[in-house]
């Protein structure tokens, strides 16, 4: 269900496996990311049991090469989650980045439902020694389903008007672009207008978004690479 081998296979070579942020340097998995890519934590691999679980969430697609599935036990008393299990279909940051996270939400007495929803991917980027800018959107994965999971339980606790649902704008109608669509290009390593149109494709039939388009790129860069 992953592609383990291939990434173990880089993480263990002699060289660089991918190149760093500013260009300049090779960039190695730390040893936290191996030790999670090679020995995760809370992977689930049995199929779910009856009332195991409370919640469960998603987020990608198994059609774009990344899938990751999660699922919760969360104590209806304190909603504090107890257990966070998982699965995905994607490379060996990916499977770091959701072995740390569901480390980060369990430990102690668990995160509430607030402090679990407030987890940034730079908090798990942190815990894990750094991932390179091209993995990014690996430890985004893992966020965004948890608050998924984190959702499916408010929706079937009946607690509705708790539910954050993550909307996105639409940018350039003739291309059906969105603001998340501009996000997503720039997590993955899309930085400047070309890279972003050229992914995109958006402003080609409507030069008018552009300066937005700029904007968002400047606002994306900042939030998720300072």
């Amino acid at each position: 269900m992953n592609k383990a081998p291939y990434e173990a296979q880089k993480i263990v070579g002699g060289g660089g496996d991918v190149v760093s942020q500013d260009g300049k340097t090779s960039w190695f998995y730390s040893e936290i990311v191996k030790d999670h890519f090679f020995h995760p934590r809370n992977f689930l691999d049995s199929e779910p049991k009856n009332g195991e679980f409370n919640a469960s969430g998603r987020a990608g697609s198994p059609a774009c090469g990344d899938e990751m599935r999660m699922w919760l036990f969360i104590d209806p008393e304190t909603e504090r989650i107890k257990t966070c299990r998982w699965r995905t279909f994607g490379c060996g940051s990916a499977i770091a980045a959701t072995s740390m996270a569901s480390v980060l939400v369990t430990e102690g007495d668990g995160m509430t439902l607030e402090e679990a929803r407030s987890l940034r991917p730079q908090d798990v980027m942190e815990h894990l020694g750094g991932l390179p800018a091209r993995k990014f959107h690996c430890s985004v994965l893992c966020d965004k389903a948890l608050r998924d999971a984190i959702n499916d339980y408010l929706f079937k606790s009946n607690q509705g008007s708790r539910v954050i649902l993550e909307a996105s704008r639409v940018i350039d109608y003739s291309a059906r672009v969105t603001d998340r669509d501009i996000e997503d290009a720039v997590k993955d390593g899309c930085l400047t207008l070309a890279q972003v149109v050229e992914r995109t494709k958006v402003g080609i039939g409507n030069k008018s978004v552009i300066p937005e388009v700029e904007s968002l790129i400047r606002f994306y860069k900042e939030k998720y690479f300072g």
